[in-house]
């Protein structure tokens, strides 16, 4: 099992997703011998999973089912444990798309937190890129490295534990693109340059608050940065759900009625399906907001070095 490169059947200590619903699912490790509780009984690893297909259904032990899923970067940016906050995917496709990033890219990236972004920038730029992540905390960074050998993906990153405001991130004059996710990311603007390739390297910096963007933005000129612009994705939901409207009397069909004589009240006379209508409701499909959205998450400010 690879987040990169998938595989047909269930093994022994690959990462699948159990899938009870869309609002339901959750990460289990395959182990021989190994059970799994669910609200719908117990999935046995060793009879249930291994040696069947991912996508499959399995009947659990009191009788209800549930599917067994493929992990991808998206499933798992929505059930990994979190250890900080993460980037979804709604600001992770529009950083993968505005960093220009494509198999063979090398990107550098700061702090790790929990893999959320590093998983999908190590699919994006697979199989021959490479991906260097620095993340600040001991423990993170052990636990990721963990996660990336567990995943399969470990040959595609390099984690580092340091510093990236005062070490940098280890490499010099190859990357093609830099994300930052730190508190003071200013500090790091220099680093990022010295990381980026001799011309037309990408950066991006995802801040909380305007006031970091702001310090970013004077770090990124003094360092000679072009194309400077800061975004923010908001993302609107509708759901999808059947309305039913009364159907104004207009009048209509009681006119028509009157005028040629016929019988409203005789199902067979065709002025009285006018009425039926005039009087009843009509169902259709509609898109509704929903009552609540994700507000704002962070700034994304990009640039490109010059």
């Amino acid at each position: 099992m690879s987040f990169v490169e998938y595989g047909d059947t269930i093994k022994d200590g690959d990462t699948a997703i159990v899938f009870l619903g869309h609002e339901s699912m959750f990460p289990v490790k395959v182990q021989n011998g190994t059970v799994t509780q669910t609200k719908y009984g117990v999935i046995r690893h060793s009879t249930d999973l291994i040696g069947k297909k991912y996508g499959s259904k399995v009947t659990c032990s009191k009788g209800g089912w549930v599917f067994i899923l493929h992990p991808t970067p998206e499933l798992w940016t929505m059930n990994l444990p979190h250890r900080t906050q993460i980037l979804y995917s709604t600001d992770i496709s529009i950083i993968t798309m505005m960093l220009e990033l494509k198999p063979g890219s090398i990107v550098c990236e700061s702090g790790t937190g929990s893999g959320s972004l590093s998983h999908a920038l190590i699919r994006t730029v697979a199989p021959t890129g490479h991906l260097y992540t620095v993340e600040f905390h001991q423990q993170r960074a052990e636990k990721a490295r963990e996660e990336f050998r567990e995943h399969g993906v470990e040959h595609l990153v390099t984690v580092t534990n340091q510093d990236v405001c005062k070490n940098g991130f280890g490499v010099t004059d190859i990357a093609d693109a830099v994300f930052l996710d730190i508190p003071s990311p200013w500090e790091a603007i220099g680093h990022a340059k010295s990381a980026l390739k001799a011309e037309g390297g990408r950066i991006c910096s995802f801040s909380p608050c305007i006031e970091q963007v702001q310090r970013t933005c004077l770090a990124m000129e003094e360092c000679g940065f072009t194309e400077i612009n800061t975004l923010e994705i908001l993302l609107r939901v509708y759901n999808v759900r059947t309305i039913s409207l009364q159907i104004p009397d207009l009048g209509k069909a009681a006119e028509d009625n009157s005028s040629t004589g016929f019988d409203s009240s005789n199902p067979s006379n065709p002025g009285s399906l006018g009425a039926n209508l005039q009087q009843g409701a009509v169902q259709f499909k509609s898109g509704v907001p929903l009552r609540e959205m994700v507000g704002h998450t962070g700034y994304l400010t990009f640039a490109t070095k010059s």
